[in-house]
């Protein structure tokens, strides 16, 4: 017996021996399967026609461990949309398995530095993997001709090492950058259309994000579904209009007193200029309550709680954030974590929630 159990442990030894003396040839097949069937992967597979909304980012300028800056995509039958593009939105749109070549346009609420700072990798994927021969328009208040200037300027010395380096074919001259439509909306809130293709209507719609002026919030309808997106705003009574009766709204959200916490930790240590921050944010946010309160009055069917202030690096710390906001909207109420997706079929009043990662 003592024998066997010797022959055995000798031949496992030579077995991991074997192994370890592999581990780059394995490694490698690894890796060349895994890039075979992250390339080959159909994101819409198995999935039926509809509206749907995934969070690329459900985070805020705050340091977040597990929450990019402020990214949401609109998907509606097999075409893909982005509302806000920030730090980190551009690698989770990839690891969701949707990537920037399938971007087909932007929409922007406003024009803070979250919103908007990753649109110059967004861009730049997007010219060199689309194949389209136009340049990524975007949409948003007027003055997002200025943005989206200034990112073609910043990245126009690339443009030439691009077309350089991989020839005209793949990095198309005259697509290069990205295509302004600015757009005005009526003072009062009212939505406006602004964007229609393939069943699909987009409405911008004014909210108050004061001093930041104009900000917008948009309506997504398609096929009898309709997703609102609430962009930064103190709670406004056009998001309300514009939720009526909607399968979901997606609206910011920041606890006021754990902003509160902040300040008073920053006041501690001598950190003025930081207390002060944390001091005037609250004024144009929207507390989980306050969004929860607007769900409920407009009928909507789930609440997605977005753009998240502060970071929560615990979920213990989601119950304080909330307060009561969960007893004040009787529908499904979601914390949105970076992957989040809400399906909604077409011709159905199903509403499906799942993780892409």
């Amino acid at each position: 017996m003592k024998r066997l159990i010797g022959i055995v442990a000798l031949l496992l030894g030579l077995l991991a021996g074997g192994a370890y003396l592999m581990r780059d040839r394995i490694a490698l097949a690894l890796f060349e399967r895994g890039m075979a069937q992250v390339l080959a992967t159909d994101p819409f597979a198995g999935r039926p026609d509809g509206l749907g909304v995934a969070l690329c980012g459900a985070g805020s300028p705050m340091p977040s461990p597990d929450r990019a800056g402020p990214c949401t995509v609109i998907t509606a039958g097999r075409h893909v949309y982005l509302v806000d593009i920030g730090e980190g939105g551009v690698r989770n749109l990839g690891r969701m398995g949707y990537g920037a070549g399938r971007v087909e346009a932007v929409f922007l609420t406003h024009f803070h530095s979250d919103h908007i700072d990753s649109l110059g990798a967004l861009m730049l994927q997007h010219w060199g993997t689309s194949g389209s021969p136009v340049p990524l328009p975007v949409y948003g208040p007027i003055g997002v001709e200025t943005v989206v200037g200034g990112f073609n300027a910043a990245y126009s010395l690339d443009r030439g090492y691009r077309i350089a380096h991989h020839g005209t074919k793949v990095m198309q001259p005259a697509a290069f950058g990205m295509q302004a439509f600015p757009q005005d909306t009526p003072a009062n809130g009212d939505p406006r259309l602004v964007f229609a293709k393939d069943g699909l209507q987009v409405f911008a719609f004014r909210v108050d994000h004061s001093p930041v002026e104009p900000a917008y919030g948009y309506i997504f309808a398609y096929k009898g579904r309709r997703i609102v997106v609430s962009g930064d705003t103190k709670p406004t009574a056009s998001v309300e209009r514009a939720a009526k009766g909607a399968d979901v709204l997606v609206h910011e959200a920041l606890s006021d007193k754990l902003v509160g916490l902040q300040q008073a930790a920053a006041t501690k240590a001598d950190r003025p200029m930081l207390a002060r921050i944390f001091h005037d944010i609250p004024t144009y946010h929207t507390t989980p309550t306050q969004a929860a309160d607007i769900a409920q009055r407009a009928g909507v069917k789930m609440l997605l709680l977005t753009h998240i202030v502060p970071p929560l690096p615990y979920s213990i710390l989601e119950g304080p954030f909330l307060s009561d906001a969960r007893s004040r909207f009787k529908g499904p109420l979601v914390i949105g974590h970076d992957g989040t997706e809400i399906l909604l079929p077409a011709g159905s009043t199903a509403i499906e929630q799942r993780r892409r990662f």
